[in-house]
């Protein structure tokens, strides 16, 4: 783990902040811009599907894929981002466990606010067992509002009397539209990225108004997570966001749920997407491949298990 792997990211992160918010346009186009400097990793190949109501990028070895499915959200406040620009994230996830991906394109705030990306994801999971996939055989992952997404889509999974998946993953996940989090006010200004203000401008759009107090948009504090399946919850301690993943695990952790809590210290929102030029990436991601490969269940691992 190298400190000065860290101050360069962070440097680099660390970009002059406008005084007015940005436009929805401007969002849009600087993230896909950021991401688009990410690496991506060799051996896997991409092609654009569908899946449920909703585009979808599938993601696999170049090799094919193992038994078993990632189901991914990607992130950007619910308001920006695709699933072109959480490749960095699936392709990784893809290369180190074998298993292949589908990216869910879900609808965007303002044009579509809450619950639009909701009622997406839900309906690419049900596609996914309507094809005959096994829940144990699928896992949720997302980062950032993706990560709140695989949390919220599981909630509405549940309340839908549908299997829940084998397993949750999240990246720094937003999961607390109250902002109540400590970390809110004690790492503004350690995070290089997210500010009070900024989340505030994209999470007024998802919101459009709707009570931020309710379990499908801040259920790091109001979800009852009882019966929800293994989770592993990533984040970084140089993050605003970084108390949505501490009270998510901790009431997961009242609930009965297994969980990992995951935290590395002194390194930004989302550091997974750094894998290359951060050590502390790489080994985030191993772990996070390493607990997919333990809880997505096959026919083919569950006869070895018995045998």
């Amino acid at each position: 783990m190298s400190k000065e792997q860290r101050a360069r990211v962070d440097a680099i992160l660390r970009q002059p902040r406008r005084e007015a918010p940005r436009s929805v346009q401007e969002l849009r186009a600087g993230f896909e811009a950021l991401m688009a400097r990410m690496t991506v990793p060799d051996g896997i190949r991409t092609a654009r599907t569908a899946l449920g109501d909703r585009p979808a990028l599938r993601v696999e070895p170049e090799h094919g894929p193992r038994a078993g499915t990632i189901l991914y959200f990607h992130g950007g406040g619910w308001v920006y981002g695709s699933p072109e620009s959480a490749l960095p994230l699936t392709g990784h996830l893809v290369a180190r466990t074998g298993f292949g991906a589908y990216s869910v394109d879900y609808r965007l705030a303002p044009e579509h606010p809450f619950p639009a990306a909701i009622e997406d994801t839900l309906s690419a999971y049900r596609a996914l067992l309507d094809s005959g996939q096994d829940p144990s055989a699928v896992a949720f992952a997302g980062d950032s509002a993706g990560g709140g997404l695989a949390v919220t889509t599981c909630l509405a999974a549940r309340d839908a009397g549908l299997p829940l998946p084998a397993a949750i993953v999240t990246f720094s996940a937003g999961v607390d539209a109250t902002r109540t989090g400590e970390s809110m006010d004690t790492k503004e200004g350690v995070d290089p990225i997210l500010t009070r203000e900024s989340v505030g401008h994209t999470g007024a759009m998802y919101l459009a108004g709707q009570d931020p107090h309710q379990p499908l948009l801040s259920p790091a504090v109001l979800a009852d997570l009882t019966g929800f399946p293994p989770m592993l919850v990533q984040v970084g301690t140089n993050e605003i966001l970084l108390d949505d993943s501490t009270r998510l695990a901790a009431r997961a952790k009242a609930a009965g749920v297994d969980v990992i809590l995951d935290i590395t210290a002194d390194v930004p929102h989302v550091f997974q997407s750094l894998a290359g030029a951060l050590d502390e990436a790489d080994e985030a991601l191993d772990r996070a491949a390493l607990f997919l490969g333990q809880h997505i269940r096959t026919t083919a691992t569950a006869h070895t298990s018995a045998s």
